[in-house]
C-alpha cells in the first residue's frame, strides 16, 4: 500500500509508505494522494488533513521507474502524466481543510511542491531540500506556481538554477517552512496546531483558506495547464531525454565535461 490513510478524532493523516524508495511517487501515489484528498474534502467528519512519510525521508520526489517510463513517453503522453501531478498539487491547495505538513526528513524535487501546497508546513533542523530538475535536464514545471508564491521569484531564480541542497533553516527564512524544530518537537509542533485548528470553527476554516485564495494571487487554470505543457516539451526535447537517461545509467550527461 503506497499510501496509509487513517482517520482519528477529525484528523486524517496521509502517510507517504514506500520508504524503500525513499517515499519517492509515481502514478498510482499521485492518484492515491489525488483520491484521498479529495475524500477529505467531502467528509464533513474530517476537520484537518496532516501529510506525512514513512522511513528516512518525507520525499525524494519522482520515482526512477516512474522515470523510466516516462522517458518513452511523447509530448502528448508527457502532458497528460504532468497533467495528473498538476491535479494533485491543485487538489491539495484548494482542499477546504487545513493541510499540515509534517516534514521529518528530506524533501527533493517535486515533494516540495507538496509541502507548498500546505496551509501550514513543519520540518525538523536535520531536513535538506533541493529543486533538482534542471541537473536532468528537466524544470520544475508543475510545482513552480506553489513554490514561487511560497519562496519568491527571486529565492526562486537561485534555487531553481542551481539545484543546490538547501537546509531547513533557510527552507524557514524563505517560507516554505512555518516551523523548524527538534525531531522530539515535531509530532508537539503538529498537535498544538491541531488543538488551534480544532478551536475554530469548521466553516469559518474554509472561508480563511478562500479569502486567502482570493486575495493572493492564485494559480490559474491557465497557468496550470501551461506548466504542464512546458514540463511535457522539456521531456520530450532531446536534452530531457538525456538528461533522464544519465541519471537512470549513473553517468554524467552531455553537458557536462
Amino acid at each position: 500500500m503506497s499510501l496509509i490513510v487513517e482517520t482519528q478524532n477529525g484528523v486524517t493523516t496521509l502517510t507517504l509508505n514506500r520508504p524503500e524508495v525513499h517515499n519517492a511517487f509515481d502514478e498510482a501515489l499521485i492518484a492515491e494522494l489525488t483520491d484521498a484528498f479529495n475524500a477529505v474534502a467531502e467528509d464533513e467528519t474530517v476537520r484537518a488533513v496532516v501529510l506525512r512519510g514513512d522511513g528516512k525521508s518525507f520525499s525524494a520526489g519522482a520515482d526512477l521507474n516512474w522515470m523510466k517510463r516516462m522517458a518513452g513517453f511523447d509530448e502528448a503522453e508527457n502532458f497528460a502524466d504532468a497533467s495528473r501531478l498538476a491535479l494533485l498539487l491543485h487538489t491539495i491547495d484548494t482542499c477546504p481543510k487545513p493541510v499540515i505538513a509534517r516534514v521529518h526528513g528530506n524533501a527533493f524535487a517535486g515533494a516540495i511542491g507538496l509541502i507548498a501546497c500546505a496551509d501550514l508546513a513543519v520540518a525538523v533542523k536535520e531536513a535538506e531540500f533541493a529543486v533538482t530538475e534542471v541537473r536532468l535536464g528537466l524544470i520544475p514545471a508543475v510545482i513552480s506556481p506553489y513554490l514561487i508564491r511560497a519562496m519568491g521569484a527571486r529565492q526562486a531564480r537561485r534555487w531553481f538554477l542551481t539545484a543546490e541542497r538547501f537546509p531547513a533553516e533557510q527552507a524557514l527564512a524563505m517560507n516554505l517552512v512555518h516551523e523548524v524544530v527538534a525531531a522530539d518537537e515535531l509530532d508537539p509542533c503538529v498537535d498544538h496546531w491541531l488543538d488551534a485548528i480544532r478551536k475554530a470553527g469548521p466553516h469559518a476554516l474554509s472561508a480563511a483558506k478562500l479569502l486567502v485564495r482570493a486575495v493572493d494571487q492564485t494559480p490559474s487554470p491557465e497557468i496550470i495547464e501551461d506548466t504542464a505543457r512546458r514540463i511535457a516539451a522539456i521531456r520530450a526535447s532531446a536534452e530531457g531525454k538525456e538528461g533522464v537517461a544519465s541519471f537512470l545509467e549513473k553517468r554524467k550527461p552531455g553537458w557536462v565535461q
